[in-house]
């Protein structure tokens, strides 16, 4: 596909969303949204979902936007089902004025672009799902900037569904409450989210990644914050007398098991992973991030920590380390029941209808979908088809956005109570 052939519904959205600037800052995180680019994001959203024919369209002063999309005929009476998706792009990559283009994909390496005369590319080693898109076009930035799949490939799959719903009206699905957040990437995501005044029964997060992958589990995730109170003295007078923060500090990372660092795990396997660290010989701050599927381990990665700071303590003094510990989020799991089962059945059906074969995985991070499943709205996620999220060699092949949105078409059916035999529309 050249620049100038026409493009589907989904790349064109896709394509205009990624342009606008909407990147959260950590460092701003006690303001919703963290920065004012978020708002430029959800105005136009907002004026998306009222072209698309949503009622109840609010855009928040934090940046939030819903709105309501009526069912089809016969559905009225059908539980409202939400779907979601986050509109801020990472800061662990440059992304403001991102360049989407595409490739047609011939194999080998994948060249997003030239950077200083020199190409960025994705190698078949770094990703070995390149070998399936071979003959496709692919959407890349062109290597200065992520391309913000993560995740406004979500957002568009989203729009592009509703917009095929009201091209064809004879489609069922049952009401369905839109909501597209701030600052899912520095951990604030849904919360101030009203689920109340968005009144669905279940919901969907479209925010994963290889196309086929489905989460329904997820890290339980803690923050750790170590503080170290050195005692200083004049270095020529010290002995038995000064404690340097940045020997116990060196001490405190020592005693966490370096088998257990994220470099060193994958699959169900959780870590320690230190973050950040700041100071002096007098005081000094250590941050970490746990994570674990298992709640008893989980549990008992939280008490390591607070284990090495009282063995530290008994050596060095009370109080001269201390650990503050933030829960982040926790296992989605944990809170599905058997009424919710459906959920991730249905999800795996609509897979298989578009000719997808899913795996169901546990997500090595978090989604949404966990806060909001432990607020009381069962929420799975859905892949979007991006590859390399957080990186300036984030792409998304074209296909997997097209057929993304074949699938939310097949989902939202069966919750309007369609058997999974039904047609669905083959349009993209």
């Amino acid at each position: 596909m050249g620049e100038n052939s026409q493009l589907s519904d989904v790349v064109e959205r896709f394509m205009r969303y990624v342009r606008v600037d909407s990147q959260s800052d950590p460092n701003n995180e006690d303001q919703t949204p963290s920065t004012p680019q978020q708002h430029e994001m959800a105005s136009m959203l907002g004026e998306e979902l009222r072209t698309l024919g949503c009622t109840d369209v609010r855009v928040d002063e934090h940046a939030y936007v819903t709105g309501s999309f009526a069912a089809s005929a016969g559905a009225e009476d059908r539980p409202a089902l939400m779907l979601c998706s986050h509109i801020d792009s990472s800061f662990d990559a440059p992304a403001s004025g991102v360049r989407p283009h595409i490739v047609h994909y011939e194999g080998g390496d994948l060249v997003h672009g030239l950077v200083d005369g020199e190409p960025v590319v994705t190698t078949l080693e770094q990703v070995p799902d390149l070998a399936d898109f071979v003959g496709q076009d692919i959407v890349c930035s062109d290597g200065t900037t992520l391309l913000s799949a993560d995740d406004k490939a979500g957002v568009a799959e989203i729009c592009a569904l509703l917009a095929r719903l009201v091209a064809n009206p004879a489609l069922p699905h049952p009401t369905l409450k839109v909501a597209f957040v701030p600052d899912e990437e520095i951990g604030h995501g849904a919360s101030l989210l009203d689920l109340g005044a968005l009144g669905a029964r279940w919901g969907y997060t479209v925010d994963g990644e290889a196309l086929g992958e489905f989460n329904y589990e997820c890290f339980s995730a803690s923050e750790a914050t170590v503080r170290v109170r050195g005692v200083m003295v004049h270095p020529g007078s010290a002995k038995n007398v000064m404690v340097n923060a940045i020997t116990v500090a060196s001490e405190f990372e020592r005693m966490i098991p370096a088998s257990e660092r994220p470099e060193h795990a994958e699959g169900r396997e959780g870590f320690y992973h230190p973050t950040g660290i700041s100071g002096s010989a007098s005081d000094v701050t250590l941050t970490y991030i746990l994570r674990d599927f298992d709640a008893a381990d989980f549990a008992r990665r939280e008490k390591t920590m607070r284990d090495v700071a009282a063995f530290l303590n008994d050596r060095y003094g009370a109080d001269t380390v201390t650990v503050s510990i933030k829960e982040q989020y926790r296992n989605m799991a944990e809170k599905f029941g058997p009424n919710d089962q459906q959920l991730i059945d249905y999800a795996l059906e609509a897979n298989r209808e578009v000719g997808i074969e899913p795996v169901a995985v546990p997500a090595r991070g978090g989604t949404d979908g966990a806060q909001l499943t432990f607020r009381g709205l069962p929420c799975p996620n859905i892949a979007t088809g991006g590859y390399n999220a957080h990186s300036i060699r984030e792409f998304v092949p074209v296909r997997s956005l097209e057929l993304t949105v074949d699938l939310l078409e097949r989902l939202v059916a069966k919750f309007a109570g369609v058997p999974a035999s039904a047609p669905a529309s083959t349009k993209s």
